[in-house]
Order: C-alpha cells, then structure tokens, then sequence
C-alpha cells in the first residue's frame, strides 16, 4: 500500500510537468480560444449538409457546397503564408476569425429568414474556405512565438492536437441533436459566436515577442512573388520536408479519400449501416484523443522516425474493411490509427517549427499544406468510380500496402530515420542510403 500511496503525488507531478505549457500566458488564451472555434467549426459541416439536404438539394448540390469550401483553402494558402510572414500571424489569424465569424453569422441569418439558395451556400461556404486557407499557415508559425520553453513546444502542439480530436468526436455529435431539435440555422450562429471567442482570445495575445509579430521590412517588394520564391526555396531545400509532403498528397488520394468514400459504403454493406461506420469513425476520433495524451511530456531521441512509424497505422483500417474483417477489428484497427494521427501529427508539427527559421515558417507551412491536401478532391472524385470497375476491397487493399510501402520508402531518407530535435540544416544528411 505505501508503494501505491507514493505513486500518487509521482504521477501528479508528471501530469503538472506535462501540462506546465498551460502555465504560460498567451498560450494559454491561445488555447482557449482555438479549443472553443475549433468545437464550432466540427459542427459546422452537419449543419452546412443537412441546411442543403432541407432546403431540396440533393447530392449534386452537397457536393457543390463542399467543394467550394475545399478548393479556396488550397489555392489561398500560399497567399497566406506570405501574409502571416509580411505582417504577423497574429494579425492574419484575427482577421480570419472575424471573416469566418461574419461569414457564420450572415449564413446562419439566411438560413432562419428562408433566403438560402444553394448558389447562396456555395458562395457563403467558399468564403469561409478562404478564412481556414489563411489561417492554417498562420497557425503553425504562431505556435513557436506562444511557448517561450522550447522544451515545452511538443507539448503545446499535443494539446492542440488533442483540442482536435476532441472536438472531432464531440462537436458532430452536438451539432446532430441541435440540428434536429432547433435547425441548422442555430448550429452556424453557436459557431460564429466560437470564431468570435477565438477572435478575442488572440487579441489578447501580447504581440511582443511573438514570430512574424510585425510588418514587413521597409523597402520590401509589394509582390508577392519574390516571398513565394524564398518560400518556395527554403521548402525544397529540405528532402526530409518534401519527402514526407509527397508521402501525406499520396495518402490522401489512395488511403484516406478511398477510406471515407469506400467505408460507409462497405459498413452499409456487411458491417450494420450507419451506425456501425458512426462506431468506426467515433472510436478512431477516441484513439487520437487517447494518442493526444500519450505523447504529452515525451520527447523521443528521433521525432520524425517514430512519427513516420506511427503513421504507419493508417494502414489497418483500410486492410481491416478490404479483409472483409468484422466490425469489432474494424473498430480496434481504427483506435490504432487514430493514436497513430495524433503522435505524427504532434511530433511532426513540433519538428517543422523547431528546424524551419520562424520568418519563413508560414510560408513553409503553406506549400506543405498545399502539397498534401491537393490530390484529396481528386482522391474523393475518383474512390467511387474505380470502386466500381475493380471492387472496393482492391481499392481499398490497395491504399492500405500504399501507405506501409510509402513509409519504409520515406525511412530510407537519412534526416527522417536518424536526425533528432536539433535541426540537421537544410541538405546535409539528406539523401537516402
């Protein structure tokens, strides 16, 4: 009994330690904030989708509005990433939250006044796109300039990892009961109102101290051409980045799309309906709560490798649907790789803000974000059709040897399978052996 009496205030101090990033000041708002937009923008898609479905649209129309929200975030993030480097990712991350809040807001007026046409949604939709497309390469030149401990920066992006995974699991969940007790209209207002949160929790932010805070140079080139040049530079100049950029466009065009297109369809088929798939995807947003929490406080000698390994988990649930396994190891493929998401994505997003300098750090961000989500539309138009020619199990198959052949291939570059937390420079090391 004393040894469990000891072990107590043992693990006490590991999770204080591990939540010790909460102690500082602007990240700590920042959090709040992000946690609390985040929560309504998971909402916002169930209420977007049914507002089409009721108001007499049909699948063409969904697709149409779902589209435009996706096609500005890829085309604007580049333009993003120069403005988050000219003038301060705090200053483009507000005016993107104030954007997406009035944005919500007239959209969710439209909705209670009965003047919501689809080509209304889609222009509404596309502008909220436009929103998410200057804010993501923002966010992850900001989050350096919020945890003044270096050591302390794994953790931050864990937790904002976690205030993902969470908000994916619970967010979707509230928006159905809200949906059906009140309308899709209440759903888009409760989420401009968390866009305005977010919005005054960066206004708090002290700008001092913060990367990318201030204006661009005097004397700097109005274009914009020139900083997307160096952007573009300083990404290709890093094997390690553009390896694993190629191996993330890849996963979504033959692992993830055929996976959300393919999935309900084979859950339809042999697994249950929809609430068999609603069980899948909740226990995989479970798994990447729980891998938020496993990679608090953990500093593994090789970032990169062990996230590379962890993504390789992506892999099973594919294989277990392709397999014709039942829904039980369907479920338990699914937990693995939704701990496997949130220990990349931590450990991933930590590495490229320690190795990449912060007054080229949104533009990096930016092609890599173009780079890996470009070829996902073309992965959701295309899972469908080829489905129907040589069967959803090769497909899907397919996607799940893709994703283990791709990541031995991206441990064969010597930066991801050896370099640690220091940054190994921009070519040195490089090469694959």
């Amino acid at each position: 009994m004393a040894v469990d009496a000891d072990l107590v205030p043992a693990r006490r101090t590991r999770l204080r330690s591990r939540l010790s990033v909460l102690g500082e000041h602007d990240f700590r708002w920042f959090f709040v904030g992000y946690a609390t937009s985040l929560f309504g923008s998971s909402m916002a898609p169930v209420a977007v989708a049914f507002a089409v479905l009721d108001g007499g649209g049909g699948g063409t129309d969904l697709g149409w509005v779902m589209a435009a929200r996706i096609l500005p975030i890829v085309l604007v993030m580049p333009a993003g990433g120069v403005a988050a480097d000219r003038l301060g990712s705090r200053g483009v991350m507000l005016a993107a939250d104030v954007l997406r809040c009035g944005v919500q807001g007239v959209f969710a007026a439209a909705l209670a006044a009965g003047h919501a046409p689809v080509w209304a949604m889609v222009g509404l939709v596309a502008l909220w796109g436009l929103g998410e497309g200057v804010f993501l390469p923002a966010l992850g030149a900001l989050v350096p300039g919020l945890v003044a401990r270096k050591d302390c920066l794994a953790d931050a992006n864990a937790l904002l990892g976690l205030a993902r995974s969470v908000s994916t699991v619970a967010g979707p969940a509230l928006a159905g009961v809200l949906v059906a007790w009140s309308g899709p209209a209440s759903v888009l207002l409760v989420d401009a109102v968390t866009y305005g949160v977010g919005a005054l929790a960066l206004a708090r932010l002290a700008v001092a101290g913060l990367a990318g805070a201030g204006p661009a140079e005097p004397g700097a080139s109005a274009s914009m051409l020139p900083d997307l040049r160096e952007g573009w530079s300083e990404f290709r100049s890093r094997p390690w980045l553009w390896v694993t950029t190629v191996q993330m466009a890849f996963f979504n065009l033959l692992v993830w799309a055929p996976f959300l297109v393919l999935g309900p369809l084979t859950a339809q088929r042999r697994l249950g309906g929809a609430g068999a798939w609603g069980l899948v995807m909740g226990v995989y947003g479970a798994g990447a709560v729980l891998g938020g929490l496993l990679v608090l406080g953990r500093r593994p000698a090789r970032p990169l490798a062990v996230a590379t390994v962890a993504a390789l988990g992506w892999a099973l649930p594919s294989a277990a649907l392709a397999a014709g396994a039942p829904l039980p190891w369907t479920a338990a493929a699914a937990l693995v790789a939704g701990v496997g998401s949130a220990v990349c994505g931590a450990l991933y997003e930590t590495t490229m803000q320690r190795w990449v300098p912060g007054d080229v750090l949104a533009r990096v961000t930016a092609f890599g974000g173009l780079g890996a989500f470009v070829l996902g539309p073309l992965g959701l138009a295309a899972a469908g059709p080829l489905a129907d020619r040589v069967g959803a199990g090769t497909v899907l198959a397919f996607g799940a040897v893709w994703q283990l052949a791709s990541g031995v291939a991206v441990l064969a570059v010597r930066e991801v399978r050896c370099a640690g937390w220091g940054s190994p420079g921009r070519t040195s090391g490089g090469g694959a052996d």
